[in-house]
């Protein structure tokens, strides 16, 4: 694609909370998503997310600036508890959100028969990983974005762009899921909660930490995640990112904790035509939320205005690498040496 026609993309900035959601708009997002405190959205963390008069204060402080606030509809309705979810699509609708992000087809089809002018994104916990899903979800429900899981390559995520007209959202920036995001199991091992549709990998209720002559332990329902030493970061306990002994070895056997940093391709993904760079962190602080969207604003700016020499900045890769989990960043998906 020409350079004079590569339209920047979006900066979509996540928002747990309505400061979070003011420090975003103000920092340069070009849009937010955000969750209601139930089960309808997957990071249904105690003290996250927004009640509907805060709702529709975030839409109307968003909405003042130019910005857009996307709610996230994105677990799974549980049988006999549809009600749930088809009442958050009408608090979506009345608040004046400017799209759903929703993953269960019983839900985007409620949503396109009661609020036919409210547009539809399509989830990631939906797993559409090719452009022939996509174009079902289009064709069926009317969905006009799709959000691509996070396992597939950059020229895997350009063939998916060159086969739809539908716009593709990708995660530029945060942490990263080992699983085909909504067919994870580990945590309704674990838990007997699956994290599809009671919103969380690892519901707080399971977690406990303990101070043992080993050091401290995560646990989740009993089982033990990891062990620390006294002065050693802490992540929160999650089978993925856990460190277990495997032959004898102790280390991540499934994923270590790190951050996904995709700026170094943002080039190639502008060229490739992506309409939304999604970043990830709902459950992070509104601090956090207001530091990484104004690097990625800075740097999408930058890009768009000379994409040939674009390169990222110093101080901005600095700035994320202090944020990122584990202080380590990866590509991830997008580059796969071995293929």
């Amino acid at each position: 694609m020409p350079a004079a026609e590569i339209r920047a993309p979006e900066l979509v900035c996540p928002a747990g909370s309505l400061r979070a959601l003011q420090l975003a708009v103000d920092a340069g997002a070009d849009a937010v998503y955000v969750g209601l405190k139930n089960a309808t959205n997957a990071r249904n963390f105690a003290g996250l997310n927004f009640d509907d008069a805060q709702l529709a204060r975030g839409v109307a402080y968003a909405h003042a600036r130019g910005r857009k606030v996307f709610m996230a509809l994105n677990s799974f309705a549980r049988a006999g508890a549809e009600a749930l979810w088809y009442r958050a699509v009408d608090a979506a609708a009345r608040a004046g959100a400017d799209a759903l992000i929703v993953a269960d087809t019983a839900v985007m089809a409620y949503a396109r028969e009661r609020h036919p002018a409210l547009r539809l994104h399509l989830s990631v916990q939906a797993s559409a990983t090719s452009y022939e899903a996509i174009d079902f979800y289009r064709r069926h429900y009317g969905i006009e974005r799709a959000v691509l899981p996070r396992v597939l390559t950059l020229s895997q995520v350009g063939h998916v762009l060159r086969n739809t007209t539908i716009e593709i959202e990708v995660f530029a920036f945060g942490s990263l899921c080992v699983m085909v995001e909504g067919r994870c199991t580990l945590s309704s091992y674990a838990t007997g909660q699956s994290p599809n549709n009671a919103g969380v990998c690892s519901p707080p209720s399971a977690v406990r930490w303990t101070d043992t002559p080993q050091g401290v332990e995560s646990r989740l329902n009993g089982l033990l995640i990891d062990r620390y030493a006294p002065n050693e970061p802490r992540g929160y306990p999650t089978l993925c990112k856990g460190r277990f002994e495997v032959d004898g070895q102790r280390g991540y056997a499934l994923e270590e904790p790190t951050s996904l940093n995709s700026m170094s391709i943002l080039p190639e993904l502008m060229r490739l035509g992506v309409r939304g760079l999604k970043i990830e962190g709902r459950q992070r602080s509104p601090a956090y939320v207001e530091q990484v969207t104004r690097v990625w604003r800075q740097a999408i700016d930058s890009a768009h205005a000379q994409i040939e020499r674009f390169e990222p900045r110093t101080e901005w890769t600095a700035a994320l690498d202090r944020l990122a989990e584990g202080q380590q960043h990866t590509l991830g998906a997008y580059d796969r040496p071995w293929r």
